[in-house]
């Protein structure tokens, strides 16, 4: 059984986002519609509103001079948040801040009991650091909640990223701590965010922590999966207490923000193969985070896919 699946959600999230192209802040709405067209809230599927993180959970991983900075700039309502990619806007602090409250929010519905598996599809904002926003990222969620599970008692907690593009932030933010990064990406001259080389391992008490496998462009399936399962492999040997998985998508081959040729069946593949692992290790712990995704109909039908796997549902119709 795989047991109560959360979704965790504020109607915030079907506003503005962070990406500048407006088409793609569609995506969390056509998803939680796709979730109800399949009949996943009929079997069982949970919603959870989220509340905004604290100032003091933000502090845990960002700056005071970093969070002035949001602050400011989201009083002014104009500039860029990084110099270049995200612009600001009023009311994008808050919009950052339900982003990390539905992450926290998942991690501990599932580390408290309530739900065995979680998403939160406005999470994975896996390029923000401690002191600068990247990528359309102003604060890392994975990062906080990870603080947060420590603090809580969760001492092994492995994170399984498969967004097209390297998780610069979390990895710099545990590259001395003893908590598993493991990322498969594109990597090659002028890919964004340009880290992540397999010489990438950590420091510290993080030595041998980071876990790179980088992908070549044009990369499909076959390849994407034969390195999905080393990370698997390693993942498991590390018997984390819970499992977190950046399930982005924009490695699909509809999606032009990469240039990896993967399907619906590669995303499929990692739930079913993390879903599996999460019960093989670690009872079953298991959440998952939107991250990239520019086509909103892929996202969502993707979503709505590994949603089904984690979850066990069947793939009712509007009236079945």
């Amino acid at each position: 059984m795989s047991g109560a699946v959360g979704l965790v959600w504020h109607e915030r999230f079907a506003g503005r986002g962070f990406v500048p192209r407006r088409a793609s802040w569609s995506r969390y709405a056509l998803a939680v519609s796709s979730f109800a067209d399949r009949g996943f809230f009929r079997q069982g599927l949970r919603v959870f509103g989220t509340p905004p993180a604290g100032d003091d959970e933000l502090a845990s991983v960002h700056t005071a001079a970093y969070l002035r900075f949001l602050r400011e700039l989201d009083g002014r309502g104009e500039g860029f948040v990084d110099g270049a990619q995200t612009p600001a806007y009023r009311g994008m602090y808050f919009r950052g801040a339900l982003a990390v409250g539905g992450t926290l929010l998942a991690t501990r519905l599932v580390t408290g009991g309530t739900v065995a598996h979680a998403f939160n599809p406005a999470g994975g904002l896996h390029h923000a650091h401690p002191d600068r926003a990247s990528g359309f990222c102003i604060f890392n969620d994975i990062a906080v909640a990870v603080r947060d599970l420590r603090a809580r008692g969760v001492r092994r907690v492995a994170i399984l990223d498969v967004d097209a593009h390297h998780g610069d932030g979390t990895q710099a933010i545990f590259w001395d701590e003893d908590v598993l990064v493991v990322s498969l990406h594109e990597h090659g001259a002028g890919f964004f965010p340009g880290t992540g080389g397999t010489d990438e391992t950590g420091i510290g008490d993080g030595a041998g922590c980071t876990l790179n496998l980088p992908l070549a462009r044009g990369t499909s399936n076959r390849a994407f999966l034969r390195a999905l399962d080393l990370a698997l492999v390693r993942i498991g040997g590390y018997r984390p207490e819970i499992l977190l998985v950046q399930f982005g998508t924009d490695g699909h081959a509809d999606d032009r923000f990469s240039h990896l040729e993967l399907s619906d069946d590669a995303y499929i593949a990692v739930a079913e193969r993390a879903h599996a692992l999460a019960h093989d290790v670690c009872g079953g712990a298991l959440v998952m985070f939107g991250g990239g995704g520019y086509v909103p109909e892929t996202v969502a039908r993707v979503w709505t896919s590994a949603l089904g796997t984690i979850g066990g549902f069947r793939m009712l119709g509007r009236d079945g």
